[in-house]
């Protein structure tokens, strides 16, 4: 495999003291109508507000010396470019980010916050690989995808590790999927640390490459994905995500838009967490039904928490 236990392992040692080990929630309701025990894994607490830090910082860190004073480059709706951008301040190395133009607007003030610059392009124009590669070509930038990289995919699987650790004989462990650095990382972690413990990948309805490319065996992609949770916005799995998803997840499950938001909301109200729609999406599944779990010890990482306020009124009306 591209990455091993042993690269998170690396990961973990390199984020020591820089990543936040974030807390286990718990619920009592949501145990109650799962009929399960269920340990939310709280990523929306992590530097950044996302676990997006994680892959970023160990990618970042692990540049040679002439690679960081040319600086980087990355592609992002949002979280992976905070992560970039904070990365980058921390390790001294100038970063550029190229976003979306309907990118949150918290996230990309967040983005500016950390002293990255900012490149918006119109993603019915160009793609953001492309604009990405012709910017870092020009100015001698490394690139650091936001997911098909085996540094961040090491950095990413330090949440399973984590979670393993703090919650002993998990059943089952669910998490968002977009472009598959997250889960993958955390297949990976888990196949080893718990090898009867299942895997489970949550997508939107309406950006469902993932899916059906686990579903079908062969790399699907979906153009312009219409979905409510921005950080699942990706056309495709990558090179390196995809196989590692095939070989170490054992399903992958769809859920809508309204579900989505509906977990979130619960979430919010219940719990008193702020969550984002993509960090809602693994609970999503539970709290709509389309995954059961009943009687099992289960993981639900929480992916974070940047929510743009100002849409709120409109996704909660």
């Amino acid at each position: 495999m591209s990455v091993s236990i042993d690269d998170i392992r690396a990961a973990a040692a390199h984020l020591e003291g820089l990543a936040r080990k974030t807390p286990v929630y718990t619920c009592h309701t949501v145990d109650d109508n799962c009929g399960a025990k269920v340990f939310f894994k709280c990523e929306n607490f992590q530097r950044v507000g996302a676990f997006k830090f994680r892959g970023a910082y160990n990618a970042l860190s692990q540049l040679a010396e002439a690679r960081r004073a040319a600086g980087v480059l990355t592609f992002s709706s949002g979280n992976h470019g905070q992560a970039i951008a904070l990365a980058g301040k921390l390790l001294g190395i100038p970063a550029v980010i190229v976003m979306p133009k309907d990118a949150p607007g918290v996230k990309i003030a967040a983005t500016k916050g950390y002293g990255a610059e900012i490149v918006l392009y119109d993603k019915h124009q160009t793609t953001r690989e492309l604009l990405g590669a012709k910017i870092a070509g020009e100015r001698g930038l490394t690139v650091i995808p936001p997911y098909d990289h085996a540094h961040i995919i090491a950095g990413q699987g330090t949440v399973a590790l984590e979670l393993h650790d703090e919650v002993a004989g998990l059943d089952v462990l669910i998490a968002p999927v977009g472009g598959g650095g997250l889960i993958s990382g955390c297949a990976v972690a888990t196949k080893v640390l718990r090898p009867s413990c299942k895997v489970i990948g949550i997508e939107p309805e309406n950006a469902d490459d993932a899916t059906r490319s686990f579903k079908t065996g062969e790399l699907q992609t979906v153009n312009n994905p219409d979905t409510v949770a921005d950080g699942a916005r990706t056309p495709s799995l990558g090179k390196l995500t995809f196989p590692l998803i095939r070989e170490c997840v054992d399903d992958m499950i769809t859920v809508s838009d309204d579900a989505i938001v509906t977990a979130m909301r619960f979430i919010w109200e219940r719990m008193k967490l702020v969550v984002e729609p993509t960090g809602a999406m693994a609970y999503a599944a539970l709290h709509s039904g389309a995954l059961d779990v009943t009687g099992k010890r289960v993981g639900v990482v929480i992916s974070g928490g940047n929510v743009d306020l100002d849409a709120m009124p409109l996704l909660f009306a």
